[in-house]
């Protein structure tokens, strides 16, 4: 199904499962096709998995302009209210981590539990994000997609990550919240995800093996298995 956003902008969401919703937002370059087999088939067993492509990737709309976080939290307001669904889980993936964030400061009364996963409420600029990640973007058979993102889409999304600090609202944040991360994570350093956890008064943190994408490759069955056991635990 398509879903419309935020006015003028189309976005591409999919709905999977039953059970209690869950929000999955994706990271930089990534869309629903990529993560179908590897994490939505198997959440949507116990879940219904409202899984979309942020704009700027996949099957969404792509405008040439720029984006903020604050733009792409809009957004994910907007596939609930589409769907109406007044209240849902929120799992966020890199800098779907911090479009879950930002959801989740704006609408936390739409947010049952927040999963932050191999994010950090800031970039740490570093020559990684500068010069590999836009390699891999195009480069990597993992992030090959059969709905390739326009390098400038590309760009878009990566600035408005980089733009984006939620440092000083972290505890702000209320809601059952756990962060999970990569021991291994160059990406987003695993200090930045123990000083998240840290700042969010009675959050989880669980590391994992591997790095920034472990939920995917060397620790995913752990991985899905701790979500499912966050979302089915106490408030």
């Amino acid at each position: 199904m398509t879903a419309v956003a935020a006015g003028r902008v189309h976005l591409h969401c999919e709905v999977s499962g039953r059970g209690t919703p869950l929000l999955l937002i994706l990271g930089l370059a990534a869309d629903v096709s990529e993560y179908q087999a590897p994490l939505i088939t198997p959440l949507a067993e116990h879940h219904q998995v409202i899984a979309f492509d942020n704009r700027g990737a996949g099957r969404s709309d792509k405008p040439d302009e720029p984006y903020t976080i604050e733009m792409m939290a809009a957004d994910a307001a907007g596939i609930l209210d589409v769907l109406s669904v007044p209240r849902a889980s929120v799992l966020g993936i890199s800098l779907g981590g911090r479009i879950a964030m930002e959801l989740a400061f704006r609408h936390p009364e739409r947010v049952d539990r927040l999963l932050l996963v191999s994010t950090s409420p800031r970039v740490q600029p570093n020559w990684r994000r500068r010069h590999v990640y836009p390699f891999l973007s195009t480069r990597l058979p993992l992030f090959r997609s059969r709905y390739p993102q326009p390098r400038y889409a590309f760009f878009r999304q990566m600035a408005a990550s980089n733009g984006y600090d939620a440092t000083s609202r972290l505890g702000q944040l209320t809601m059952p919240t756990v962060v999970m991360h990569g021991r291994r994570d160059r990406g987003a350093p695993l200090a930045m995800a123990e000083e998240m956890h840290r700042a969010i008064a009675g959050s989880q943190l669980q590391i994992f093996r591997g790095g920034h994408l472990f939920f995917v490759l060397r620790d995913r069955r752990r991985f899905l298995a701790a979500v499912d056991q966050f979302l089915d635990g106490p408030g």
